[in-house]
């Protein structure tokens, strides 16, 4: 007889592997070798990092690069930036058809993604204000597999039709997000409750805001940068967590809203999705435990606690500072960081804004002090982005789910490309490691 503690322990020590085995059997752990290069696990035409090339026969770190469709992201934001436009849907429509939108295919994907954006009758009442809680992408899981008891299509994996649910998700997100936060808001917090309708005329970051806040308004610059981190989420290469078990779910032959529900399960885990949030609660541990924020020394200090597992959450990391592909600089990164001083300006937060480029500073100096690193440290996209969603008011229930709202076209795009070119699914290999023995019977255990 025993308790949940002696059967843990049990598991425990049944299920741990000596460590040394997966060198003794060459197995990659996490699909990458000591270089931190991916095991190739499939083809894309979707997306692109690049983190090193070759120079003289030898590989090198280089400057991080990010390619959507073959064209660099950097390119692609300073093109709608520099025109004053929204570039959320005009990404999106590159991302799942492959080339840039003519002005008439642009203003007709708006047309149909804004025609879309509706719930099915009494489903905000029937399902999101139903069991209301504080994990938002459970929730938003739960709504997700529940449009699909309202399709009567919905196990239908002809191209068409898959597109037209990922069509019809990809602008339902923030509906599902922002109702689902505010209906916890109201039952669970007793606060008053919002249900806007969204405006067709209004692109989907116009649209995110309006829904969240209690009077609908925003600034410009507010839904710019919004746009801008969602462009920025919107897909990352076919090797990240929740865009592999897209593909993987996707290669079973299952549905589009059991794919999509799997790939948030991945999202939400702190160490994909959830990091920004890390990021956010690490720095309020720091302004309390540090006396004078403008001081390098004392920050540094910090920062070493941190490394040595004498801070926060005493995990031996400093979130938000490195990437397990990109070594040099996270182009994602540096394009944020560029309006977040201006946002930080704007709010009247530039001191934050200070502390959190004196951390981006200091911490790949520390880490290269404290840590053997095979590659470069550098900060990555969620070191500033929970900052950007604090100073817009978005509450820290939403900041994952906003990276669902931008990553739900990806997968969408995965997903298609699975479908098209794929007809196995992926089943990897383990390699076992027990040893075989002999029935007991029950008398003589």
């Amino acid at each position: 007889m025993g308790g949940i503690q002696h059967f843990s322990a049990m598991c425990m020590e049944k299920n741990k592997i000596d460590s040394s085995l997966y060198v003794t059997h060459d197995v990659q752990r996490g699909l990458r070798d000591k270089d931190g290069n991916g095991v190739k696990a499939g083809l894309t035409k979707i997306s692109n990092i690049v983190s090193s090339k070759m120079i003289n026969g030898e590989k090198q770190p280089c400057l991080g690069e990010l390619y959507y469709r073959g064209i660099d992201v950097k390119q692609l934001c300073d093109g709608f930036l520099n025109e004053a436009r929204y570039g959320f849907e005009e990404v999106a429509y590159l991302l799942l058809f492959g080339d840039l939108p003519a002005p008439a295919q642009l203003e007709g994907f708006q047309q149909y993604l804004a025609q879309v954006r509706q719930l099915p009758p009494h489903f905000v009442r029937d399902v999101i204000m139903k069991a209301p809680r504080r994990d938002m992408m459970n929730m938003l899981s739960r709504s997700v597999l529940t449009l699909g008891a309202y399709d009567k299509l919905a196990d239908d994996t002809t191209i068409p039709n898959v597109l037209k649910q990922c069509l019809h998700l990809v602008s339902v997100f923030p509906l599902l997000a922002v109702y689902g936060f505010h209906c916890y808001n109201h039952y669970e917090c007793d606060d008053s409750l919002y249900i806007h309708k969204p405006d067709p005329s209004l692109s989907a970051a116009e649209n995110t805001l309006r829904l969240l806040r209690p009077d609908k308004s925003y600034s410009a610059l507010e839904a710019k940068i919004l746009d801008l981190a969602l462009v920025l989420h919107m897909e990352h290469g076919g090797g990240n967590n929740s865009t592999f078990t897209t593909h993987v779910v996707s290669s079973s032959g299952t549905d589009t809203y059991s794919v999509v529900a799997s790939a948030l399960g991945s999202l939400k885990g702190p160490k994909h999705g959830g990091a920004n949030i890390k990021v956010v609660q690490m720095f309020e541990d720091l302004k309390q435990s540090v006396r004078d924020l403008k001081d390098e020394e004392e920050v540094g200090a910090y920062l070493t606690a941190l490394l040595d597992k004498e801070a926060f959450d005493k995990k031996g990391l400093i979130y938000g500072m490195g990437h397990a592909v990109y070594s040099l600089s996270d182009p994602r990164a540096d394009l944020f960081k560029m309006f977040t001083r201006q946002l930080a300006t704007e709010k009247g937060q530039y001191d934050e804004f200070a502390l959190y480029d004196m951390v981006e500073r200091l911490a790949p100096q520390i880490i290269g002090q404290k840590r053997r690193i095979y590659k470069g440290v550098s900060a990555n996209v969620d070191f500033y982005s929970g900052f950007v969603y604090r100073i817009l008011n978005i509450p820290q229930e939403l900041f994952t789910p906003i990276f669902a709202i931008a990553r739900i076209v990806g997968w969408s795009a995965h997903r298609l490309e699975e479908l098209i070119n794929q007809d196995k699914i992926i089943r990897p290999a383990y390699q076992s490691v027990m040893a075989n023995r002999d029935y007991t019977a029950i008398g003589a255990r």
